[in-house]
């Protein structure tokens, strides 16, 4: 699971990625810059204020810090090796400024965020319609012509189309034998893709902040998440205890911090869930696909747990919390046995019964 972070130059997208992945050692690979951060949970927090366990495991999501993109064909040998390194994560984040700071100034002279996230929505639709276009005359030159051909051919000139009515490819509706038929191309904007607007502190607490709403009517337009977040406070909020995390965050009139907000939409956004197991050793958050049946979602903890299962006692987040620990909540029949049918959701905390 790996997230890209994609903007263009002083977005404040280097400072989110350090932010995100709490300073945590990272790797530098081709000009981009790798490190993984914890995907924050208040469900799992909870569940270990119960147990007060040995140790306390969250999941995780691999950020990129990708190269910023240079716009107007500045950069082109750039952004080309950029483009590989885009084709390699599952999510894009398009980090876009918001924010004035005369010592840090923008590419294009003027803080525009609605112009930035067309710019950056514009060049990825144009790098998916060359490389369209290159498929095409590929298959137009071959001369052994493959059993699928025009299949191929239909379907790449409905994807130039699309792309050519300012669409990304992820609006189109594919059947199986057709995805199939691209699985070799990595096509850019078939990605999920989130929008973190980097706002100053004073737009942070204001809905009503021109900027910002241009922003949030075009991301509502293109059914694009958007997640408004401030670089400068999330700093500040990282610094903070619980208690005053939660007074500070209440001043600006949100519930969770931009980070975690971001973190679980990404999360989300890639179709993933988490569950939980419990106990007084460890408190744990396990990633698995949405609609995955119970023996799937116990080869994330170990493979012996699949291969000799027998049920999953499961109850769900809100029933344990309600019932203070699994005993009260198996005193009070909350605990369901589930067999090799039942498709977890998010937020069970389940203990796997297996025999190998």
């Amino acid at each position: 699971m790996r997230v890209g972070l994609l903007g263009l130059p002083a977005s404040g997208k280097t400072t989110l990625f350090q932010l995100l992945t709490r300073h945590a050692p990272a790797t530098s690979v081709h000009g981009a810059t790798l490190a993984a951060g914890r995907v924050p949970d208040r469900r799992l927090d909870k569940l270990a204020e119960i147990h007060r366990p040995r140790r306390t495991v969250y999941t995780q999501i691999e950020f990129v810090d990708l190269p910023s993109w240079i716009p107007e064909g500045g950069g082109s040998r750039r952004n080309g090796a950029l483009l590989q390194h885009v084709r390699d994560v599952d999510l894009l984040v398009h980090v876009v400024r918001a924010f004035d700071d005369p010592a840090v100034p923008t590419v294009h002279g003027t803080v525009d965020p609605l112009r930035d996230a067309q710019t950056l929505h514009e060049e990825l639709l144009l790098a998916d319609w060359s490389l369209v276009e290159t498929r095409l005359n590929n298959l137009a030159q071959s001369r052994k012509k493959q059993p699928d051909h025009e299949k191929q051919v239909a379907l790449l000139q409905r994807f130039r189309a699309c792309l050519e009515g300012d669409a990304p490819l992820s609006s189109v509706d594919l059947t199986e034998e057709e995805e199939t038929l691209i699985r070799g191309d990595a096509f850019i904007t078939r990605k999920p893709v989130i929008v973190a607007l980097n706002v100053s502190e004073d737009a942070l607490a204001d809905p009503g902040d021109p900027r910002r709403q241009g922003v949030e009517g075009w991301c509502r337009q293109q059914g694009i998440p958007l997640i408004v977040t401030s670089a400068r406070v999330e700093a500040e909020i990282e610094a903070l205890s619980g208690d005053e995390r939660e007074a500070f965050l209440a001043a600006y009139g949100l519930e969770a911090s931009g980070l975690e907000r971001l973190a679980r939409t990404a999360y989300e956004h890639l179709g993933l869930i988490a569950f939980f197991t419990a106990g007084e050793k460890e408190v744990r958050a396990w990633t698995v696909r949405r609609g995955v049946r119970a023996p799937q979602a116990a080869r994330a903890i170990h493979s012996d747990i699949e291969r000799g299962f027998i049920r999953a006692e499961v109850i769900s987040y809100d029933d344990y919390v309600r019932a203070g620990s699994m005993k009260a909540a198996r005193d009070a029949g909350l605990v369901r046995l589930e067999g090799k049918d039942y498709v977890v959701q998010d937020g069970d905390v389940i203990t796997f019964r297996f025999n190998v």
